[in-house]
């Protein structure tokens, strides 16, 4: 009976582990947080540097706000992170992407948008952030 409370108790420990570790990248104050400024606050993002070496590759009018396509792609050295925010949406921050080393900093992914608005790109690279922005004219609401 040992053996076997043993060899469940472990079986529980390895898959409640990754849950874990990912429950500790979540940073749930900054998603929810339905203002741009407190989303990037709860990222820890201050003193952004305009850089055009984020590539942002994003329809300029979207049909439909449910479904925006956008690409990334970041030149920056060491990149760490890439974050999508979208101002105008109930909660701004759409994606926040972690990278490890050696691992390309490039995203494609599909958003929705509440209305016309900016995607803005910040890059999380060494103790430095970076931004760029390209702004989507919405036809239809995405987030109704």
């Amino acid at each position: 009976m040992k053996r076997r409370n043993f060899v469940l108790g472990m079986l529980s420990m390895m898959i409640l582990a990754p849950i874990n570790a990912l429950a500790a990248l979540w940073n749930k104050p900054a998603f929810e947080a339905v203002k741009l400024n407190d989303a990037q606050r709860n990222l820890e993002i201050n003193g952004e540097i305009f850089s055009n070496q984020i590539l942002i590759s994003a329809p300029d009018r979207a049909e439909n706000g449910a479904i925006v396509q956008v690409e990334i792609k970041s030149n920056i050295a060491n990149t760490e992170a890439i974050a999508i925010l979208v101002e105008k949406n109930p909660t701004p921050l759409i994606a926040n992407f972690m990278f490890s080393n050696g691992a390309e900093p490039y995203v494609v992914t599909r958003i929705k948008m509440a209305e016309t608005s900016d995607i803005k790109v910040v890059v999380k690279a060494g103790s430095q952030y970076f931004t760029n922005a390209k702004n989507v004219v919405v036809l239809e609401n995405g987030c109704g």
